[in-house]
């Protein structure tokens, strides 16, 4: 049976709604959240604590369990998290989006209607209605160029009529699951947040037909668990998303900018933001990459840095051993002229050498690559 969630900025509890929703042992909590595994979940929030008053994700409900620290506490953990784009306010052309809020005849009473009731069901139909509103603009045929969505991967076709929602409740879950669907709104969510610019290079290229040319990175990747939330994305051009799956650039917990030395070409190095201006972020800082993201993936992490004085792990690197040490991806003399030949393509007449790089000594260029911080 699917229901909505109620989540509060600050509530004291300890949820992490990617992954997990902590709640007390109230009979009717309970008893929605296991009616709830297996299907799926809205998260809605109230307007108490700053909340915005409106449904801000889905999620499926994989199982719930005792909290082992806190008697008399659940969690029910989620899986298949996705954010929407424009969260659903909770009444749209003066209609309430639950019928459970309908039913209250008198507006001032409609808090009352759910006290008490921070985790309860939803009718299907509700349900649809609101996540196809929720993802609305990434599925407007409009944005499809803009968000590499050529076409829908199955025709969507979708009843206005009440009482729907047998007809559409499986495309609703095709399009919660569906990978490409998933993808597009993630790099709606980035793309906006970055403003369209690359966080490293600070560039903003809009081809054209309108479309920007950034692209949206996961920096857990989705293999290894990564949620579709732009806390765990940051936006880069092709070029840089191309250097950073390779390892050959990555960021370190603090948001700083980590180059393989040895291995990035001096003309790609050039297009960087220059070090006192650090990395392009978000103006809202709780959109910024969060930690937990940097450190939860070993893939992300260098296994070895030194600062541009040369010094071995001068810098408090030591914190990140219990990630195994590995030799990250090599590039071979092919590929580094490859490189080279797309930095030639992207620098202008007369662009002039803004980041200084230790160059590597000949004792180094026999090590694993190692990398440089940028401070």
């Amino acid at each position: 049976m699917k229901a909505v969630f109620d989540v509060k900025p600050a509530s004291g509890y300890k949820d992490d709604i990617t992954r997990r929703y902590h709640f007390p042992s109230r009979s009717n909590y309970l008893d929605a959240a296991r009616n709830a595994v297996g299907d799926w979940v809205l998260f809605r929030e109230p307007q108490r604590n700053g909340g915005r008053r409106a449904y801000i994700a889905a999620a499926r409900v994989t199982r719930v369990e005792p909290d082992p620290d806190r008697a008399g506490h659940y969690y029910a953990n989620v899986a298949d998290y996705l954010e929407f784009p424009a969260p659903v306010p909770f009444v749209r052309d003066g209609r309430y989006a639950e019928a459970l809020l309908r039913e209250v005849l008198n507006p001032s009473l409609v808090g009352r209607a759910v006290q008490g009731k921070s985790m309860r069901p939803i009718l299907t139909e509700d349900f649809n209605d609101i996540v196809l509103a929720g993802l609305s603009e990434t599925l407007d045929p409009a944005n499809a160029r803009k968000l590499d969505l050529d076409m829908l991967p199955f025709q969507l076709s979708l009843p206005t009529q009440p009482g729907f929602a047998q007809t559409v409740d499986r495309q609703v879950e095709q399009i919660l699951l569906n990978r490409k669907i998933r993808d597009a709104t993630f790099r709606l969510e980035v793309c906006r947040a970055y403003e369209d610019k690359c966080a490293v290079t600070g560039l903003r290229i809009i081809n054209g037909g309108g479309r920007a040319e950034v692209q949206a990175a996961h920096i857990k990747p989705v293999a290894a668990g990564g949620p579709d939330v732009v806390q765990n994305g940051i936006a880069l051009s092709a070029t840089v998303h191309w250097l950073f799956d390779r390892h050959l650039i990555s960021i370190d917990e603090n948001h700083r900018l980590l180059v393989a030395h040895n291995r990035v070409p001096s003309e790609l190095r050039n297009l960087f933001r220059p070090e006192h201006q650090g990395l392009h972020l978000p103006s809202d800082r709780k959109l910024w990459p969060h930690r937990h993201f940097w450190l939860t993936t070993e893939r992300r992490l260098p296994a070895r840095c030194t600062d541009r004085r040369g010094g071995g792990d001068p810098l408090g690197w030591r914190k990140l051993s219990r990630f195994p040490h590995r030799r990250y991806a090599q590039t071979s003399r092919n590929g580094s002229q490859g490189l080279r030949d797309v930095a030639s393509l992207l620098l202008r007449p007369g662009m002039t050498k803004r980041v200084v790089f230790r160059s590597p000594t000949s004792a180094t260029r026999r090590q694993p690559q190692s990398f440089a911080r940028s401070t």
